[in-house]
């Protein structure tokens, strides 16, 4: 896109309620109760633990690293937010249902959530019950996208729902909210121009990569599993760094590659955000990632990322993703707040950060950020 393309298409960006002003004395760091689906027990049908987000909050609270008061309340993204990726066509698709006699059908959404008895409930609940939590969610990870760029980094405690598209869902993905949170940004935010996103969720974004494929101005580096879903041969022409993992990998191999790769992506390119999708779905034992990592590795790979990006001082941009163990709401906590005790992030996310005090568990031979200075 051109300079002056992109110039326009910053004087065209509808009004909004998702860039308000955020209070100084708030962190980084968006949340609504909003997000958890609860849905007569219907949501336990999906392994995904459909309240892990108000867990992870509580498990921060209980830090007494969070209150009510000094984080984030997400918005809804409102029909006109979402068009600025989605088309119509998709978007009423997710209204509709099929009729059938005096039944109201609602078979797209319970296609997407892999939920199917969603199929028989009134379209007007799956609306507020199902769809409603993944606005939320979705117009948080939009509001994160701006609030990375004030603040240097931000966390979305929810999103990340890297399967979708702007015409298609699925894989429990409704809404495209890493593209829609890029697309803000090239349009409102003077600078921003340039973006790299590092998917290291268990399995292959494939929506931003059908949304980004011929876009230049965005780089992608995705780390997954590469026997399982969706396996989409044709969003991978976006990858620009695919690092494909078989069945069972384990924290040492892991880890050098996320710092290998991660490291040499943003020497490769130096973009204006990072957009990191956090999926913890790589831990062993979820039944649908297929990995091994443990929880200290995922903790682990979380720093190795934001060190990366603070050490640039490029804005970094969390989403929690996938993940479908009842025990990762806690292992996304200790994260963040073993992120806050490096000084990765917090009131001060001083610039200057210090040594790790989480194990990498690699082998005693050279790391991988020193193999890259080697060269």
């Amino acid at each position: 896109m051109s300079q002056k393309e992109a110039s326009q298409e910053k004087k065209c960006a509808h009004r909004t309620e998702l860039y308000t002003e955020v209070p100084p004395t708030c962190l980084p760091i968006v949340y609504s109760p909003e997000y958890n689906i609860t849905f007569m027990g219907l949501e336990k049908l999906h392994p995904f633990d459909a309240g892990k987000w108000g867990k992870v909050i509580h498990f921060l609270k209980e830090e007494q690293f969070i209150t009510d008061g000094n984080i984030v309340q997400a918005r809804e993204a409102t029909e006109e937010d979402l068009l600025v990726v989605h088309t119509k066509r998709y978007l009423n698709k997710l209204k509709n249902h099929i009729l059938e006699g005096s039944r109201e059908w609602s078979l797209v959404v319970a296609t997407i959530t892999e939920i199917p008895p969603l199929l028989f409930l009134p379209n007007f609940l799956v609306q507020r019950k199902v769809l409603r939590p993944l606005r939320t969610q979705t117009g948080g990870t939009i509001m994160a996208g701006k609030l990375a760029i004030d603040r240097g980094w931000a966390i979305n405690v929810g999103g990340g729902f890297h399967h979708c598209s702007s015409d298609k869902g699925g894989g429990f993905c409704a809404y495209a909210d890493i593209t829609l949170a890029i697309k803000f940004l090239f349009e409102r935010v003077e600078g921003v121009s340039k973006a790299t996103i590092i998917d290291l969720d268990a399995h292959q974004g494939n929506g931003h990569e059908r949304d980004f494929l011929e876009d230049r101005r965005v780089y992608i580096m995705d780390v997954y599993n590469r026997y399982i879903y969706p396996g989409d041969g044709y969003a991978k022409r976006a990858i620009k760094r695919k690092v494909e993992l078989d069945w069972g990998t384990e924290d040492q191999e892991y880890l050098q590659k996320v710092e290998l790769h991660s490291e040499g992506a943003l020497n490769e390119t130096r973009p204006d955000i990072i957009i990191y999708n956090a999926g913890t779905d790589i831990l062993d034992g979820d039944p649908l990632g297929g990995l091994a990592i443990s929880p200290q590795g995922i903790v682990k790979r979380d720093e190795i990322v934001f060190r990366a990006a603070r050490r640039r001082g490029i804005p970094i941009l969390m989403v929690t993703s996938g993940g479908y163990q009842k025990k990762t709401a806690r292992i996304i906590a200790d994260s963040i707040l073993n992120l806050h005790r490096q000084g990765l992030v917090g009131g001060a996310a001083a610039d200057e950060v210090g040594p790790s005090l989480v194990p990498l568990m690699m082998n005693k031979s050279a790391s991988a950020g020193e193999m890259l200075s080697a060269h």
